[in-house]
């Protein structure tokens, strides 16, 4: 179906009165009594269906001044019925004549259909509940069809503005990045901030241990600078010592040479006497 043709047939006025709803019951009963009474109701009825758009209030307003008018109704034409049935009984030929019998035959009679009619009336009673409830909720499907229609007459407009702001920002976005992660769809660019972020997790974490184990490293470092001042004062120490030596030697020429070569010769000869066990 065409969009604009539901939309019009969703827009069509329909008339919610109590006698526009029950027409097809009315139109199935006839009357055959005509009296001034009748005549009203005929002629509220005809405003009432005449309503358009009514509300569930106004629904409810009319079926209170129905329940009203046909109790009304109701007495009027049992008051019609005794004085014409009484005036027939007192202007007949033959009266009618009654015994005690017959009045307690109709006592009995008439308290068996009360009791049927009060079942009758409890049946009609949890009827017009289930109406009223099926009413309620008619009423807010129609209420909310009503918005959603008021809804849908803005979309188009709506979906015009979007796709001309869609051709305007794909005019006016740069050109696409080299880098193929700027021009990921939703999903797989969602999935790749969730392993980033969970990348970023793990080096706070990292980055947490290292500065808790931060304190630890420096008294390290700090051990260790105090044996490399250590050590740089044996070096400065071995150091001058080799030089003063090198002096002396320097100094004392061919005695320190020849005594030097003296402890050599004797070293080697203590070895060969050691390899010759003489």
């Amino acid at each position: 179906m065409d969009p604009e043709t539901a939309l019009t047939s969703l827009q069509a006025t329909h008339s919610l009165s109590i006698l526009s709803l029950s027409e097809p019951y009315l139109v199935q009963s006839t009357t055959t009594t005509t009296n001034p009474t009748t005549t009203q109701r005929s002629s509220n009825g005809s405003n009432t269906s005449a309503r358009d758009n009514a509300s569930p209030s106004i629904l409810a307003a009319d079926l209170v001044h129905y329940q009203e008018l046909f109790s009304k109704l109701r007495f009027s034409y049992v008051e019609q019925v005794t004085k014409e049935r009484f005036l027939r009984a007192i202007t007949a030929e033959q009266p009618e004549f009654v015994d005690a019998s017959e009045n307690a035959e109709l006592d009995e009679k008439l308290k068996e259909d009360k009791a049927a009619l009060k079942e009758k009336k409890q049946e009609v009673r949890e009827i017009v509940k289930e109406l009223e409830e099926q009413g309620r909720q008619l009423a807010g499907r129609y209420q909310n069809v009503q918005l959603q229609t008021t809804q849908l007459e803005s979309l188009p407009e709506e979906i015009s503005n979007l796709e001309s702001t869609i051709s305007t920002l794909r005019q006016t976005q740069p050109p696409k990045s080299s880098n193929p992660a700027l021009s990921l769809p939703l999903q797989p660019t969602l999935e790749l901030l969730e392993e980033r972020e969970g990348q970023l997790e793990s080096m706070d974490r990292q980055i947490e241990t290292l500065r808790a184990a931060l304190p630890h490293k420096q008294a390290q470092v700090a051990a260790l600078q105090d044996e490399v001042s250590i050590l740089n004062a044996k070096k400065i120490s071995a150091v001058q010592g080799a030089q003063d030596a090198r002096r002396r030697r320097e100094v004392g020429g061919l005695e320190d040479e020849l005594e030097e070569r003296g402890r050599w010769l004797r070293g080697v000869e203590a070895g060969l006497r050691g390899m010759l066990e003489v």
